[in-house]
């Protein structure tokens, strides 16, 4: 699942052996990044850290956030190493896309810079979804513990006085 990135990387690194297009690089390179992003979001963050998250429009125009996690005990059955390698790669590969953006900044290839600026922008895009959808799931389980645990701290008390 993490050979997507790598392939987007590893093409746009290699490309200039290969081909004197820019328009085959271009499009190959925000193809293969465009697929990372799509199973990023919809594959890999499902099975390897139990979230998902997508955008919509709502009928006034805004921009909501909707975002989607594993219950608990299935979160609990997660690997963590898989966890780890999910949130390294996607910190990775944004780090790889900046400094190939410096590189191009330092060459003057405004052209190759656009590139790396739309696989950047789509690369950030997961890591801002997926620490949303990380934030949302923890405030969720702490309104479910807290919830829980007046509800049993309530019966306690009502059961108490019941006997009496």
């Amino acid at each position: 699942m993490d050979l997507i990135p790598a392939a987007a990387l590893a093409f746009y690194i290699l490309s200039a052996l290969f081909f004197n297009s820019f328009v085959i690089i271009f499009v190959t390179t925000v193809l293969l990044a465009a697929l990372d992003f799509w199973v990023v979001k919809n594959v890999s963050g499902r099975i390897l850290v139990g979230l998902r998250w997508w955008n919509e429009i709502n009928n006034e125009g805004e921009s909501v956030w909707k975002f989607e996690c594993l219950d608990q005990e299935s979160l609990a059955r997660m690997n963590m190493k898989d966890s780890w390698l999910f949130w390294w790669t996607l910190y990775l590969t944004a780090g790889a896309w900046i400094v190939l953006g410096v590189f191009s900044l330092i060459r003057f290839e405004a052209d190759y810079l656009l590139v790396v600026g739309v696989c950047l922008t789509l690369s950030i895009a997961n890591i801002v979804g997926f620490t949303r959808c990380r934030k949302d799931a923890k405030k969720q389980f702490q309104a479910f513990a807290s919830q829980t645990i007046a509800s049993r701290f309530s019966s306690t008390i009502q059961s108490a006085f019941s006997v009496v």
